[in-house]
């Protein structure tokens, strides 16, 4: 398929796939729930953490852990006492179990009492001359693993570049908080990272759909294919890359490939 002919074809995709009828069977429902940024940053980030398996099966367990913070994810961990994280000790969802939620809560309230937004513990690692959120990933990583005892089982659900990991869930974390268009789907409320940095979210779906246009050539899913793809998506939008993460995720599980 010809360069025009193929950003046509994602360009008509992107515009199907992106719009509010998508928020309410994905993931991104959860943090459409709330108003006040703290709140969407903290279930934007535990849901997308969680996010494999079935879509319908990870909003539930997001829904899980909003009730147990009372419906105020921001006010539960700047003010919670340690006696109240006993009501999460049962909270389970597939390899990610109590120790990982108390080390995220702990975490979460170390942070918030000292910062009013998440945004810093990612943007303080980059320079408007990065070309991509790289150095931003692996400098969260290691702020996210920095408090004293952090579980050592805990890093398995929170990526890093540095073990060439395809970092899919942290991507689409950031493409949520980072994009903004008129459409609603991504939030667009930081704004010291720039659209233009960020990478694509690479799962199994968008790795195949890639490939069978010929967007993608490493033989590995890992992070080297998530910057080739990316650099390929920018030849059809320079600012804007990932929204093309809507068409190649689209396709490749709510339709079909034409």
């Amino acid at each position: 398929m010809q360069h025009d002919q193929l950003k046509a074809l994602l360009d008509k995709c992107v515009q199907q796939y992106n719009h509010k009828d998508f928020i309410e069977n994905d993931p991104i429902c959860i943090p459409h729930q709330f108003s006040k940024l703290q709140d969407i940053e903290i279930m934007g980030f535990w849901t997308s953490m969680m996010a494999w398996g079935l879509r319908k099966t990870i909003i539930n367990k997001a829904n899980e852990l909003v009730e147990l913070m009372d419906g105020s994810p921001h006010d539960f961990m700047v003010n919670h006492k340690e006696k109240d994280r006993k009501a999460f000790l049962n909270f389970k969802h597939r390899t990610f179990q109590a120790t990982d939620t108390l080390y995220f809560l702990e975490f979460f309230q170390w942070y918030y009492q000292q910062h009013d937004s998440l945004e810093t513990a990612f943007s303080q690692h980059l320079t408007n001359k990065d070309i991509n959120t790289e150095k931003g990933l692996i400098g969260f990583h290691e702020l996210f693993f920095s408090l004293p005892h952090a579980p050592h089982r805990t890093r398995k659900h929170v990526s890093t570049p540095v073990r060439n990991s395809s970092c899919k869930r942290l991507n689409m974390f950031l493409r949520w908080m980072v994009r903004k268009d008129k459409k609603g789907v991504d939030f667009g409320l930081w704004k010291t990272i720039k659209p233009k940095q960020l990478l694509i979210p690479l799962d199994v779906h968008v790795d195949r759909v890639a490939r069978h246009y010929g967007l993608l050539k490493r033989k590995q899913t890992d992070w080297k294919s998530v910057v080739e793809l990316t650099e390929n998506l920018k030849l059809f939008s320079a600012t804007d890359p990932v929204q093309y993460d809507f068409a190649l995720f689209g396709m490749g599980v709510l339709g079909s490939q034409k």
